[in-house]
């Protein structure tokens, strides 16, 4: 009896303990409760020594779990890497992470893998790195155009195309971009987006600095690939390149668009591929802020496939709706969703939740670190109300006849157009619409303007049509801008 009663003390003291730790392990691994969408445990944090930047670049559902990686700029930093989200809201990161500058993901269908910075992860979750790409700036991965079972593209910030074999991971370089596409001189590149559709890879260098503001130089570049020569589509800055995928099947998705974003100082750029004409058609968007007016500062605006069949646009601080069809080869149907100022290097739908990643906090503000936000789709609606400005010409020489650019014109309340005249004599600007999106153009006003003079155009309010163009009827030099409230 007197042995049974330590031992007894003994055996609750130990199981008490045992609960005790038990419980400990559960509140330490209870992630904190969110505000407004962001857990403060899925942040990604540099290191204070050779302090950096700390972007997340990419994110990819797979394998049951969220997959992300982070970026340090010019592939100087560390403890920035691949990392694994489960649904319980835990973040680890995983072993065979590497530190670098990275912001490509894409799903290879063929070989059921994701891809995303130099690692490949199948749907087991198990994890493969190239380390032949692993010191790359890797910026976009792309289908292969002639071998997109066994083989995919990858774009570095510098300009450098490679191929790698998704079952060795074997890299070979094909091109560099700089020497291709005429880059100038001392002009740095900064290639971001890419997209192989439409038996052609294309391919976006977003270089813009004061040189190209001013028109000294022009080292932006949208540019496209068919397999036996590159061409050069602008010379102007382009952020993004994306289409719908052929998930499999061959060959490409009749009548589905390729879109590209770029910009110049007059507007946002917005470019369409579409099979049926074969051809690139050109329309202009509003700016939402200026920004984003220099290469460095874009980081990364996208178009993505947020819920399937749905895409949202990201540029120039201004989210919206992207239909991914054409019918006739017209687009219709863009419209704005709403106005922010946040850095977006990507987004995806995971769990339910619209996912954003963040570049937030880099060494100039103190130690380097991202998050994520979580939140419902239509909340995108709650942001800022659309606003913007733009033009379709500035301060430039404009031929008679000649129409400009389309310009977006709906999801706007107020609008105004401004009008200058630099020339030596009057000219009347005539104002067109295509309300229906289909290409088919009514004459909405003609305003004249004085030798040397300015006018405005003051629109009804609620007026909308889905683009808006105009032309003169002398040769001139001119300027036209729409600014919309």
């Amino acid at each position: 009896m007197r042995k049974t009663i330590p031992f007894l003390i003994q055996f609750l003291l130990l199981t008490t303990l045992a609960l005790a730790q038990q419980n400990e392990k559960k509140v330490t691994h209870t992630p904190p409760a969110p505000v407004r969408g962001v857990f403060p445990n899925l942040t990604v944090v540099g290191q204070h020594e050779g302090r950096s930047e700390s972007g997340i670049g990419a994110l990819i559902p797979w394998a049951d779990k969220l997959w992300m990686i982070g970026y340090v700029a010019h592939i100087r930093g560390s403890r920035i890497g691949l990392y694994q989200i489960d649904e319980d809201m835990t973040m680890i990161k995983h072993p065979e992470s590497v530190t670098g500058t990275f912001a490509n993901r894409m799903v290879h269908n063929p070989s059921d893998q994701a891809i995303i910075g130099p690692h490949f992860i199948d749907t087991l979750g198990r994890v493969r790195t190239c380390k032949a790409l692993s010191g790359h700036r890797l910026t976009a991965t792309m289908e292969h155009l002639t071998e997109r079972e066994t083989k995919v593209l990858f774009l570095t910030m510098e300009g450098l195309l490679y191929e790698a074999d998704v079952r060795t991971l074997e890299a070979n370089l094909l091109f560099d971009l700089v020497k291709e596409l005429d880059i100038p001189p001392g002009a740095q590149p900064h290639f971001k987006g890419g997209f192989t559709g439409n038996g052609r890879v294309i391919v976006a260098n977003n270089s813009y600095y004061e040189k190209d503001h001013l028109g000294e130089q022009a080292s932006g570049r949208l540019a496209e690939w068919d397999g036996k020569q590159w061409i050069i589509l602008e010379r102007n800055p382009f952020m993004e390149v994306n289409g719908k995928l052929t998930r499999g099947r061959g060959g490409s998705v009749y009548g589905s668009p390729i879109f590209a974003t770029g910009w110049d100082k007059k507007s946002v750029l917005l470019k369409c591929f579409n099979e049926k004409t074969n051809a690139w058609k050109t329309y202009r968007l509003p700016k939402g802020s200026h920004s984003f007016d220099h290469a460095w500062n874009t980081e990364w605006m996208r178009i993505r496939e947020a819920q399937t069949e749905r895409y949202l646009m990201d540029i120039h601080g201004i989210f919206y709706e992207l239909p991914i069809m054409t019918y006739g080869g017209d687009v219709w149907g863009i419209k704005p969703i709403s106005y922010h100022l946040r850095m977006v290097p990507d987004f995806c739908f995971w769990r339910g939740m619209l996912v954003l990643a963040g570049d937030q906090t880099d060494h100039a503000v103190g130690q380097p670190q991202s998050g994520l936000l979580f939140q419902n789709i239509d909340d995108l609606w709650q942001y800022g109300k659309p606003t913007g400005w733009g033009s379709v010409w500035w301060e430039e020489p404009v031929k008679a006849g000649r129409f400009s650019d389309p310009f977006l014109m709906t999801g706007f309340d107020k609008k105004v157009l401004h009008l200058s005249n630099e020339s030596n004599y009057g000219v009347t600007f005539t104002v067109e619409i295509d309300f229906l999106g289909n290409g088919n153009w009514k004459t909405f006003g003609r305003y004249t303007v004085p030798s040397n003079d300015y006018r405005y155009h003051i629109f009804p309010d609620g007026f909308s049509a889905h683009w808006v163009r105009l032309s003169v009827n002398k040769d001139c030099k001119a300027t036209a801008t729409f600014m919309y409230q």
